[in-house]
């Protein structure tokens, strides 16, 4: 791409512009180890000298044991983590286990409280609210204290524009992150783009607009293809979501009424501010969804053999309170739900060299593939930003400090972090807005067998896009709904 920028005609503002990406942080809490592990070295520590101090060097054999499973624990890793850091997910897994928390069974004979979502696990505690104005569905968290609203927006083909019209694009979307940052009312922000069957229907309807129905061979022929051709192709659809922070919009929520009503308002005019940021991004949001609408996206998320169907069926499937699925299982490293096995990767490791803003091509254009990519970012107040960024600069001070009284090398990637902190801080002082931005990509397939060879080609093209992926082991279900639900669930 960059050769393409270089070869076109023109001044330098034809050229795409590289960005570069924080790198996940590393640094613990005293000399590059993490609250886990500095207990576990601790207990380690601490049977050693109450050893020595109770019977002398005669009871050092009976702590070896203690120093030898504590060292395990703190310095051998597995997947990408320490073995201490993995006790925390296996505890909760056997926990979850034990109490007959891996599956879910809707009970088609007992009705579910009306106005709540029909979803397994945590998002089964999810309330809808209809707003009138807009006619938007709302969906509601008690819990989080968060009321969410979806648009699905349309947009062309990023990589077929030429690189002056993706760089003003970029632009623009800039300005769309940096209004979720001003307000500090949000929660968070999603942007959600799947993979789907195409059902026909945009086929079937423009051959009923412009076709020429007059019983001729070549009109039956001609209607006979498209009716055959237009399940068999695949298309994209893109939604972002924004989730309204109750708890720090409560003054602005108790002037306009209190209550859901209240909150509903509030999230109004921050659904204005997100309309107009993307139409000056030329970006199109085709409107707020309905209920029926985030009905068939849940069903097709969980069921997607049938999504292609319910979408030629006019207002069939339409209704959120029977929109979830009927039986989910989940595994230490995959689910099932309905018609389909499912896997969660994160985005463990965005690219840490200059990239170009086409770099996730790779994986958005993958063909053949049911996956959904999901992007949550999480707008950070100003000040809050501010107060971070000198925390974590008089760490990695105090942290340099105390590895050159001991003699300890700097170590090239806590330079990066700290040169990564400076940057973000610049980014801050210039007006800029801090968000932390999460990656996931859900993967479904019909069988297990389809569904590894469908991860592999994801990871893949993660390794062609300078990304790097993991698989999230014993958390699938609360991934699943994170990375396939347009509803800005947590992870």
């Amino acid at each position: 791409m960059n050769e393409m920028a270089q070869s076109l005609p023109g001044p330098s503002d034809y050229a795409l512009t590289p960005i570069k990406f924080s790198r996940l942080t590393q640094r613990g809490v005293i000399l590059g180890l993490s609250a886990s592990q500095l207990v576990v070295v601790g207990i380690g520590a601490a049977s050693l000298v109450l050893c020595l101090y109770a019977s002398g060097g005669s009871a050092l054999l009976a702590a070896t044991p203690v120093m030898v499973i504590c060292s395990v624990l703190a310095w051998v890793g597995v997947g990408g983590r320490t073995l201490v850091q993995w006790l925390p997910a296996a505890a909760h897994w056997l926990w979850r286990s034990s109490g007959g928390q891996l599956q879910y069974r809707r009970r088609i004979a007992t009705p579910r409280p009306a106005g709540t979502l029909a979803l397994p696990g945590d998002a089964a505690r999810l309330r809808q609210w209809l707003d009138r104005e807009t006619g938007a569905v709302m969906v509601h968290d008690p819990h989080q204290g968060t009321l969410t609203a979806i648009v699905e927006v349309s947009h062309p083909a990023f990589i077929l524009l030429d690189p002056a019209e993706q760089e003003r694009r970029v632009v623009g979307w800039g300005r769309v992150l940096a209004t979720t940052c001003r307000s500090g009312r949000l929660a968070s922000l999603q942007l959600l783009e799947r993979t789907l069957p195409d059902s026909g229907k945009g086929l079937a309807e423009w051959w009923s607009r412009h076709g020429t129905h007059d019983g001729t061979w070549t009109s039956t022929t001609y209607a006979e293809l498209i009716d055959r051709a237009g399940p068999a192709g695949e298309r994209h659809a893109t939604t972002i979501s924004l989730s309204l922070d109750m708890k720090r919009a409560s003054r602005a929520i108790r002037a306009a009424g209190g209550g859901n009503r209240g909150a509903a308002a509030v999230l109004r005019q921050e659904m204005a501010t997100m309309l107009a940021a993307l139409r000056s991004a030329d970006l199109t949001p085709s409107g707020w969804l309905t209920p029926g609408e985030l009905a068939l996206i849940l069903r097709s998320a969980y069921d997607p053999a049938v999504a292609g169907a319910l979408e030629r069926h006019g207002d069939l499937g339409r209704d959120l309170a029977t929109a979830g699925p009927v039986a989910v299982t989940e595994s230490w490293g995959s689910l099932r739900s309905d018609s389909a096995h499912h896997c969660v990767l994160w985005i463990s490791e965005w690219p840490r060299t200059l990239v170009y803003p086409g770099f996730l091509a790779p994986v958005l254009l993958s063909s053949g593939l049911r996956r959904t990519f999901s992007l949550l970012y999480t707008p950070i107040r100003t000040d809050q930003a501010a107060r971070d960024i000198r925390r974590k600069k008089t760490e990695y001070i105090s942290d340099a400090a105390q590895r050159q009284r001991i003699g300890k090398i700097e170590d090239a990637q806590q330079s990066a972090e700290f040169q990564d902190v400076l940057q973000q801080e610049a980014d801050l002082t210039a007006g800029h807005g801090i968000l932390r931005a999460t990656g996931l990509v859900a993967v479904s397939a019909d069988d297990p067998d389809e569904l590894e060879r469908a991860l592999s080609a994801i990871e893949q093209a993660a390794i062609q896009a300078s990304c790097e992926t993991r698989r999230l082991w014993g958390q699938q279900a609360q991934s699943f709904a994170a990375a396939a639900l347009p509803l800005c669930r947590p992870v």
